[in-house]
């Protein structure tokens, strides 16, 4: 027999491998496939950017832009929820801020989570902008170190709840074993230090935003099929996968108003909402504010600079 490959969870998968576990134990889970026809999104799409001065807006962008404006009219989707099971009572508390709780890849092949504060005021170009400041910002983050301050803000959380036992825990987890995490010393840490943090990524880049959006459709663009289910990150009550567009048949009216089959784009999105927090009614208004722009698709001509 050959040996096995054995390797120890990072402190980036040990603190998804919680959440994520977290999730799945606390949130009751509706999802749903929703299909839009992006075919005239995408042609206007290819028509600004061939007459915009300056860089170019990405179809990832654009449809960021439009579960923004989606969410503008589906506001208890951008919300969190606290809710204590053995008194069964909690709130909901929707946000006027759209800030969106990406991943994002990184040079070494791995993800990191991003917050993309306050997108729902920002145009395209702000967008694309903002985007390309968090990759440069990437390249000189250290990401245990910042992943770090994250593992001791959810254990402060559970230290207000009296989770004593799973703080003593962590800590055993974070500094002994080949689980322990990897922070800088010495000359190392004073030399990551004097970076600005106008020049890296920090604690305030990775809290937790309003909602998650992931693109598994930017990992692979010739891929074939939908996400079904995504994970629900609490306290958020919902999450967003985007697919890859991809051509399919679908029934549309001819210029003479007849019903006919035709090969479209159509980009599959997974739509997960905490049903503790709402029901399939609240996410009505966001796909009729999707299909609207996607029909009617010259509006993005006003969200550039």
């Amino acid at each position: 027999m050959g040996k096995n490959n054995v390797r120890y969870l990072t402190t980036r998968e040990k603190i998804i491998a919680n959440m994520t576990s977290e999730s799945w134990e606390c949130i009751p889970h509706v999802a749903y496939t929703y299909e839009p026809d992006v075919t005239k999104l995408i042609d206007e799409l290819k028509l600004l950017n061939s007459s915009k001065k300056g860089e170019k807006i990405t179809i990832n962008t654009l449809v960021i832009k439009l579960i923004c404006e989606g969410l503008k009219v589906a506001p208890e989707m951008n919300a969190h929820i606290d809710f204590n099971r053995r008194l069964v009572r909690g709130k909901v508390t929707e946000f006027e801020d759209i800030s969106i709780t990406m991943p994002m890849l990184c040079v070494d092949g791995n993800m990191f989570t991003v917050n993309m504060k306050n997108f729902g005021n920002k145009n395209l170009d702000e967008m694309t902008d903002y985007i390309n400041d968090v990759n440069r910002k990437l390249e000189k983050t250290h990401f245990d170190t910042i992943l770090f301050s994250v593992a001791m803000e959810y254990s402060m959380k559970g230290l207000k709840k009296a989770q004593f036992m799973r703080l003593i825990y962590r800590i055993i987890s974070g500094y002994t074993g080949k689980n322990r995490i990897e922070k800088l010393r010495g000359q190392k840490k004073k030399d990551y230090n004097a970076i600005p943090d106008t020049d890296k990524l920090t604690y305030k880049d990775v809290t937790q935003g309003s909602i998650t959006v992931t693109n598994v459709g930017s990992l692979w663009k010739d891929q074939r099929g939908h996400l079904t289910l995504i994970e629900i990150i609490p306290p958020q009550v919902a999450a967003i996968g985007i697919g890859a567009a991809q051509d399919m048949p679908a029934v549309i009216k001819n210029e003479n108003g007849e019903k006919v089959i035709a090969i479209r784009k159509i980009l599959p999105l997974n739509i997960c909402i905490d049903h503790r927090a709402l029901d399939f009614d609240k996410v009505i208004p966001f796909m009729k504010k999707f299909d609207e722009i996607c029909e009617n698709p010259k509006i993005i001509h006003t969200w550039v600079n």
